[in-house]
């Protein structure tokens, strides 16, 4: 992923979607926290954050246990 971002980076458009918080991402690249930080410090810079918040899609379909 690195060095696609590094490829990526101001050259053109990149859409990158995940379930981890930023704080996570080290535990993702084995636990380096500088790897970390100089991919999100590129993928951050001119970046759109949306955050999506509320209940899975993927799980719409289950049925919720009745109490």
């Amino acid at each position: 992923m690195q060095q696609i971002i590094s490829q990526r980076y101001e050259r053109g458009s990149l859409i990158v979607t995940t379930n981890k918080a930023f704080k996570q991402w080290p535990s993702i690249f084995n636990n380096d926290a500088g790897i970390a930080s100089a991919i999100l410090d590129r993928l951050l810079h001119q970046a759109e954050t949306v955050v999506i918040e509320g209940k899975s899609y993927r799980m719409k379909d289950q049925i919720e246990p009745v109490s």
